[in-house]
């Protein structure tokens, strides 16, 4: 299985999204959220499906494995964290969301642990 790159991980993370809010995930819909090509969206799908991050079903429905389930969500937690933190440091919506974007994927592991903590506290 090949490493969860940058483009990987917003991929999925957004297929999450849409499966979340619609149940059932389609490429065009990831094109329109992401506001890329149909092409894009094609070969990162098949690339994702080839890694066994989704599987794609009999109606073209793309689903998440349970391998692609947990990049999914720990990247949507890195990206609904540091948006977050942004706001509450007075950042506007759409900076901090272009931010947190940015962010989600250059944080360790460790230090995102050690943030969490003390943002819960």
């Amino acid at each position: 299985m090949g490493a969860a790159t940058i483009s990987k991980e917003n991929y999925l993370k957004n297929i999450l999204l849409i499966s979340r809010e619609k149940g059932c995930v389609r490429a065009s819909e990831i094109a329109a959220l992401m506001k890329v090509t149909r092409p894009s969206v094609s070969h990162a799908v098949h690339q994702l499906e080839r890694d066994n991050y989704i599987h794609i079903d009999y109606e073209k429905n793309i689903l998440l494995t349970p391998t692609g389930l947990k990049v999914a969500t720990s990247v949507l937690e890195r990206y609904e964290t540091f948006y977050k933190l942004l706001l509450s440091l007075g950042v506007p919506k759409d900076i901090a969301s272009q931010d947190a974007g940015r962010i989600e994927h250059a944080v360790s592991d460790d230090s995102f642990m050690v943030l969490k903590t003390i943002m819960i506290e």
